[in-house]
């Protein structure tokens, strides 16, 4: 791995890189064997954290046709939507998906994304798939299978936990990490449940899973004779410290401080939320372990920013906080990778973003590795990716177009 000096910071420092690490702020010669990158009075920051996301959808931009009826609640939209998106998925459009998607990720300066993936005919092998994307271009992250019994009962579920299963116990990428993953409570049974919680303890993994995004999820779990969707899964022991609860827009507040209590993670994902209809999440602030997440959107975290900014106002959530959000996916990163990244400081992971001095990402970084240099990647052109992209793009529209609701 190359050894990194960054000079010519705006502040007038220089900072060293040294085994995927900060190791010091220095002044002076590069060390021996060191590369020196010339910053140009630009500005150094840490990457952004996409907490909760679905590269799955990242051909969805390319022209994806409207559903037709058009749904008229949460659910429809899963139906006629994604849930028909994530059947017509095979490695090839998936792939597709992932470079186009990581690509826009590290582009923009979003160094991590914690993923959470669905494909139900394309189980086995499919987090390989994502996790060959992520260390071509350079990004780190967390990769689940969202396992699901919405198509094929207890055998899809199974096997959706079998890929969680696969994956972690063959990993050995410093960046990518595994995580057991559920789909969400209203689309499994107790018993798939408790064979994740099974799962979570055996690897000694968390979870990541959708909870309480819509009413339905709400309202399936109290016909089952639970609270909510949260109360059922930690019923079921399967939501360990460290835990990722995407979404929580119905839970209450004393839905949201029992999942601090817990040591879990919320996400907040403004666009997804909004576009969906499903509502403000306003008893998020109620816990400082709420990390921002865009829910499939691109990876430009600058705008799911400012999305939170304008719908915080809209709904006098005065306390929401764009900082905190950050800082919030920060450290959930550090729970998982065991390093500091929030900060410029000796021993933090090594994920930067080098901004210009008019504010444009040209360098980015990301655990030592330079994976974007004068704003181009450094493993592969965008250029051909995004064609890549809009290819597999229209096959998948094909498919879809052959599945039924």
């Amino acid at each position: 791995m190359t050894d990194w000096l960054l000079t010519d910071i705006a502040d007038g420092r220089a900072l060293r890189i040294r085994a995927g690490r900060i190791v010091e702020h220095a002044h002076g010669l590069a060390p021996n064997g060191a590369s020196v990158l010339d910053c140009q009075g630009g500005t150094i920051e840490p990457g952004r954290v996409n907490a909760h996301t679905h590269l799955y959808s990242g051909l969805a931009p390319l022209g994806m046709p409207a559903p037709s009826p058009a749904p008229q609640h949460f659910v429809q939209i899963l139906e006629r939507v994604w849930w028909k998106l994530d059947r017509a998925l095979d490695a090839q459009s998936l792939r597709a998906a992932a470079r186009f998607y990581i690509a826009t990720a590290l582009l923009s300066g979003t160094t991590t994304l914690v993923d959470h993936h669905e494909s139900p005919r394309f189980i086995e092998g499919s987090l390989d798939v994502l996790a060959s994307a992520c260390a071509e271009l350079g990004c780190r992250a967390l990769l689940t299978f969202g396992a699901t019994e919405r198509n094929g009962g207890r055998a899809e579920g199974l096997a959706g936990l079998g890929e969680c299963r696969r994956f972690i116990e063959k990993n050995t990428h410093v960046a990518l990490r595994g995580l057991v993953g559920l789909h969400a409570s209203f689309t499994v049974s107790d018993e798939t449940i408790s064979a994740a919680a099974q799962l979570c303890k055996d690897l000694a993994v968390p979870m990541h899973v959708h909870v309480a995004e819509d009413r339905a999820d709400v309202e399936d779990a109290r016909r089952r004779g639970y609270h909510d969707p949260l109360d059922r899964l930690l019923r079921l022991s399967a939501l360990p410290p460290g835990s990722i609860v995407a979404h929580g827009v119905h839970l209450d507040e004393a839905a949201v401080r029992r999942c601090a209590d817990e040591g879990l993670w919320l996400v907040q994902n403004p666009r997804s939320n909004h576009g969906n209809r499903v509502g403000y999440p306003r008893s998020l602030r109620h816990s400082s372990r709420v990390a921002l997440g865009t829910d499939g959107y691109p990876a430009v975290m600058s705008d799911e920013e400012a999305a939170l900014t304008l719908y915080a106002k809209e709904a006098s959530d005065d306390e929401a906080s764009v900082a905190a959000r950050l800082h919030a996916g920060w450290s959930l990163l550090s729970e998982h990778f065991a390093l500091p990244f929030a900060k410029l400081q000796a021993g933090a992971a090594a994920d930067l973003v080098v901004r210009s001095v008019h504010g444009a990402v040209r360098h980015v970084f990301v655990a030592g590795r330079l994976v974007v240099r004068d704003g181009a990647l450094m493993a592969a052109d965008a250029t051909t990716i995004r064609h890549e992209a809009a290819q597999q793009a229209q096959r998948l529209w094909h498919i879809m177009a052959t599945i039924d609701s």
